[in-house]
């Protein structure tokens, strides 16, 4: 499965990050929020721990569910330019195929984990991820029944919206409660995948919330237009969902 041009389309917000760059792990990474006990870890997209409308969401996770929210990069330092998502004229001019393939899940799996430890090292007694796009399939990596000892435990809980490059194995490994947030096209998260996802998750003993938002496509949830009203609503009603999920899950009495 290849990178298409849904993952770079869409449009920037209004809005300013209100976060600092710090580092987790050996990983520059944006982080907002003051909880000590929670911690939420953003997966960025393609357009990574830069991109502006990403912090904006982090600083909302920050706010709304109460918690230390930490984005890392993940691309060894290397951002596509977060002006060409609403300039499809220059699409052309980047090389997916190459920007993928220095960012394999064989490359980025093992600081994605390190990141998650990181945090559980610095005391915070719940932890949830969410990923965006390339971040789907990590989240459910980190999310998985581990066999071994330090990887067991990492998380608290998992939530994903229009996730890409996710495998059927991941899915049945998932062991934490588990949140998608899908699109109604989406030629990354596919139908079959869909269908496979809501097949299995519900034999697998954990909890799990599967949202449908009709009339939008892939990175509606980081790049929807806030012009559009179809995308501004689904959008909202995506970052809505996945709060109210870290309160469930990342606020237990």
């Amino acid at each position: 499965m290849s990178y298409s041009e849904c993952c770079v389309k869409g449009s920037l917000w209004n809005g300013d990050p209100a976060g600092e760059e710090k580092t987790l792990a050996n990983n520059k990474t944006y982080v907002t929020g003051n909880n000590p006990n929670v911690a939420i870890m953003v997966i960025h997209d393609a357009f990574g721990w830069t991109f502006p409308n990403t912090r904006i969401l982090a600083d909302s996770y920050a706010r709304e569910a109460d918690a230390t929210v930490y984005m890392p990069d993940f691309f060894g330092g290397e951002v596509l330019p977060s002006d060409i998502v609403r300039d499809p004229s220059q699409w052309h001019k980047l090389d997916m195929p190459g920007f993928m393939g220095r960012n394999t899940k064989e490359i980025r799996e093992p600081e994605i984990f390190s990141c998650a430890r990181a945090l559980r090292s610095q005391g915070y007694k719940r932890v949830g991820v969410i990923g965006f796009c390339f971040g789907g399939w990590a989240v459910f990596r980190l999310g998985a029944k581990e066999k071994e000892k330090d990887n067991d435990g990492l998380v608290d809980c998992i939530s994903t919206a229009h996730p890409s490059l996710l495998e059927k194995g991941e899915i049945d490994a998932v062991g934490v409660p588990v949140q998608i947030l899908a699109p109604e096209n989406d030629v990354m998260f596919t139908p079959d995948m869909k269908e496979y996802a809501n097949k299995v998750i519900p034999t697998l003993g954990v909890p799990y919330d599967y949202q449908y938002f009709p009339g939008v496509e892939h990175g509606f949830a980081t790049r929807g237009d806030e012009k559009d009203v179809v995308e501004y609503k689904a959008m909202n009603r995506a970052r809505e969902a996945a709060i109210s999920w870290f309160k469930v899950w990342l606020h237990l009495n």
